[in-house]
This record gives C-alpha cells, sequence and structure tokens, in this order.
C-alpha cells in the first residue's frame, strides 16, 4: 500500500466486503497496520549503545585509559620533553625526577641486584684492591775466599715494596643462592613523589687473597737506596779487591727485593693486615658506588644502609 508521503505501509488483508451486501459491487479490502519489520533486511536498523557515543568521546576514553595504566611512562616523557626544552632555551629549572618504568614492572624486588650488577664487570671478575706500601730491608752479600783469605763484601738496601690484594667480585650463580644468605635485601621506605625510597642492603663475599706469586708483588726503585756497606778486612788489599769487584746489577738486586717483599706481604701481619683492610674498603667503595647505588636509583631507591660481610674461603 502506497502512503501519501511515498512510503510504503506494511500490512496484510484480513477480508473484504462488498456494499450493500450484492456481490456485484465494489469491495473495499480490510487491512490491519502490523508496523515496521525489525528483520535483517529492514531499513531502519536498531542502534547499538556504543554506536550513540561519537567517535571524538570513544577516542577520548581510550586515551585517558592509556595514560592512567602508563602514566609513568607519560610523565618521564613529558618531563624529559620539557627539560629538554627548556635547556634549548638556556633556562636552568629543577624538575622533578621521574623514572622510566613499564607498568608491570615492580616498584622494588628483592632479587639479586648484587650478581646481576656484579656481572657488569667483564675481565675484572678478581681485581687487584688495596693497593699498600711498605718499607723493608734487605741485604746482598758476595763471598769469594782466595786460598785460607776470607773475602766477603755486603750492601744493605732500604726497599719499598707494592702490593694489592685479590677481591673475587663475582664468585658464580652458585654462590647467590637464596639458600646461602649472601645477599639480603630490605626496604626501609617506599618512594614518595619526588623522594626516592631507602634500601639496606647486605652482602657476603670471599676474603681478599693476598698476593699469590713473587711477580704480584713490585718495588719502588725511586724510593729504594742503599744504607750500608760491610766487607772482610782483607777486602780492600788487591787480591780480594781485584776479585770480588762488587758492582750489583740492578736486576738481581730487583729481583732479591722482590722476593723479600713478597714473602712479608704474605707471612708479616704488619703488613698483611692493613693490605686486607686497605682491599675490603676499596671493594666496599667500588661495589657500592659504583654498581649497587646506579642500579637501585633507576628504580626510585637509595641505598641507606650497605655492608659487606666478608667469608673466608672453603676448606
Amino acid at each position: 500500500m502506497q502512503l501519501a508521503d511515498g512510503q510504503l505501509a506494511h500490512g496484510r488483508v484480513v477480508g473484504q466486503q462488498a456494499d450493500g451486501g450484492d456481490a456485484s459491487g465494489p469491495y473495499h479490502p480490510t487491512i490491519v497496520m502490523v508496523g515496521q519489520p525489525a528483520g535483517p533486511g529492514s531499513r531502519y536498523p536498531r542502534r547499538r549503545w556504543h554506536q550513540i557515543i561519537p567517535r571524538w568521546a570513544k577516542w577520548s576514553i581510550v586515551l585517558v585509559i592509556v595514560a592512567v595504566v602508563f602514566r609513568r611512562i607519560v610523565a618521564w616523557a613529558v618531563l624529559a620533553a620539557l627539560s629538554a626544552a627548556l635547556h634549548l632555551f638556556g633556562a636552568n629549572v629543577h624538575l622533578p625526577h621521574v623514572s622510566f618504568g613499564w607498568p608491570w614492572s615492580p616498584t622494588t624486588t628483592n632479587t639479586l641486584v648484587g650478581p646481576i650488577v656484579l656481572q657488569k664487570i667483564e675481565g675484572i671478575d678478581k681485581p687487584a684492591l688495596g693497593t699498600a706500601n711498605f718499607d723493608f730491608v734487605f741485604t746482598r752479600k758476595v763471598t769469594k775466599n782466595i786460598g785460607f783469605l776470607p773475602c766477603w763484601y755486603s750492601a744493605t738496601f732500604a726497599a719499598v715494596g707494592r702490593a694489592s690484594a685479590t677481591v673475587d667480585l663475582n664468585p658464580g650463580t652458585a654462590w647467590w643462592k637464596s639458600s646461602t644468605g649472601h645477599y639480603q635485601l630490605r626496604v626501609l621506605s617506599q618512594p614518595a613523589g619526588s623522594i626516592p625510597g631507602k634500601l639496606a642492603i647486605t652482602m657476603a663475599l670471599p676474603l681478599p687473597q693476598l698476593p699469590q706469586s713473587v711477580h704480584d708483588v713490585s718495588i719502588d726503585n725511586t724510593l729504594s737506596s742503599p744504607i750500608s756497606t760491610n766487607h772482610s778486612w782483607t777486602y780492600p788489599g788487591l787480591a780480594c779487591g781485584a776479585l770480588i769487584r762488587p758492582q750489583f746489577a740492578q736486576s738481581v738486586l730487583y729481583s732479591q727485593a722482590q722476593t723479600e717483599a713478597y714473602t712479608q706481604a704474605t707471612t708479616l701481619p704488619s703488613v698483611t693486615k692493613p693490605l686486607i683492610a686497605a682491599a675490603e674498603k676499596e671493594a666496599t667503595t667500588i661495589i657500592r658506588d659504583n654498581f649497587i647505588a646506579p642500579t637501585v636509583g633507576a628504580l626510585n631507591y637509595s641505598v641507606a644502609v650497605f655492608s659487606i660481610r666478608w667469608v673466608p674461603p672453603a676448606g
């Protein structure tokens, strides 16, 4: 059925009747309107709720959700861009510190930060640390008797030795297993805005080792010199004097001084104790300032307490 405005009316014929009951008269059909169909072929489909929201509003909602989830990255990027812009115009403005981090990254963790950062020391797993100088005296003597005549000549030298202890900074993965207790990290306070949190870290490392060979010590030639000489009563004579000729080669003197220095650096307590103490102090400073502090600083933490417990070697 065609309506006046050109639209189609949907319905069905339920009966028809002629005027006056005469079968030959015109018929008037009775039509019941059933309304607009809502099937798949409908001209005006039903609109869902999300289709009512404008596209710009949808994108705004998505951007807000992303900004909330990745707020740390957004803040870091904004501050980095702002800092670069201010630096470009020569402005010196102190901006708050926000470190980069993914939302699924924990704020802090009790993972083995120690072995992770110490493994960055490539090629110097056992550096020589705690170099110490020590004074000692040694004597060089030459004896060449002529028959029953005793001929000998000796000279005593004051020397300065230099030695270092070896510190094993990376004992291996087995050393850092949680069951050993060789690495402990405690969170003293959580970060609060631009104020970093505080950590207390305790590590255990093998005791520093004293020099292992004579080549691990050296002699400072600039500070070494002869202090006295002695000889037999026959030395100035022509016989002994011509035979001995006490001209000590520098290589011979250095070798003897190096051997004496190695003995003292490994057995004399007045030398070994300061040597070990200097190595422990230097190793603690290097590990804390060069490896631990930068690593936890990236997580917005600072090291409030740091100590190393030195463990004697097994066996």
